[in-house]
């Protein structure tokens, strides 16, 4: 009986041993966030052409390029509400390709040309008089200087995570577009100032779990490498309103990366943020 027991012992013991060694594949490992999709294709932009994959939204490619979406959008005959779908095709030309071979040069006749230098003459004229010039200068400095208080006071702005910053704003072509506020995993993310979510995914290269806000026609704000995501897409969010948790998605680092980008261009949060 023993003998017997000692001889099921080994061979249950071999086997084990056996299946063990000829297992190649690591054992799978689970998401730490259920909520955030993943995406096995990752926005990578390279040349003028980028083809539209599942999980892309127009924010994310405009975002990923560095370009305002709007451009994008009527580049490419993309109404509101900017939907793209997996397998289109996003050009990054300013002009569209249609328009560029179509479009041919007619010279001006002699008609048409003696006009517009009438007209030029006569506005030189006007424009010469000291009283005219003065009150041009004043009406486009006005429309500076409207312009310019619209975009700055329409977003208040405050800090989206408590912590030390660990790396600034580089203006360096190479350099780091935006702050990295570190701090321990888990550490509430907040909105930097009221807008809608145009993008939580995880389909953004180098970015992790991410979110994007979008302010208004000029200003987005982006919150990369999170642990978890708390808020969707279209989902409106009220300033210092808790939307994420900070962690090391895509990231070596447990910290916050915090980006505004005006018009698609990245610009130094610190001269935003109080």
């Amino acid at each position: 009986m023993n003998k017997q027991y000692v001889f099921y012992v080994t061979l249950f013991t071999s086997v084990l041993l056996s299946a063990c060694s000829s297992r190649h594949a690591p054992a799978p490992v689970s998401s730490l966030n259920t909520s955030v999709k993943s995406y096995t294709s990752k926005v990578n932009i390279n040349g003028d052409r980028y083809t539209v994959k599942k999980g892309d939204t127009l924010y994310s490619i405009a975002f990923s390029a560095q370009q305002d979406f709007r451009t994008l959008a009527k580049n490419n005959g993309i109404p509101a509400p900017y939907i793209i779908q997996p397998g289109q095709t996003i050009s990054f030309k300013n002009v569209p390709e249609k328009i560029k071979k179509h479009k041919k040069y007619t010279k001006p006749s002699k008609k048409s040309t003696s006009g517009i230098q009438k007209n030029n003459k006569k506005l030189k004229k006007e424009l010469d008089q000291p009283k005219q010039r003065e009150y041009v200068q004043k009406q486009a400095n006005r429309k500076i200087s409207k312009n310019n208080s619209l975009s700055s006071t329409q977003v208040k702005w405050s800090w989206p995570a408590k912590g030390t910053v660990t790396q600034r704003f580089s203006t360096k072509e190479s350099g780091y577009k935006g702050l990295q506020i570190t701090n321990k995993k888990g550490v509430a993310v907040f909105a930097a100032a009221q807008g809608t979510v145009v993008y939580a995914g995880n389909a953004l290269r180098g970015y992790g779990n991410l979110i994007i806000l979008k302010h208004n026609d000029d200003y987005l704000s982006a919150y990369a490498h999170n642990s978890k995501l708390l808020v969707k897409e279209k989902q409106d969010v009220k300033a210092g309103q808790k939307i994420a948790e900070i962690g090391s998605s895509d990231s070596e680092v447990t910290a916050l990366r915090f980006e505004i980008r005006y018009r698609g261009q990245a610009v130094n949060p610190e001269k935003y943020l109080p």
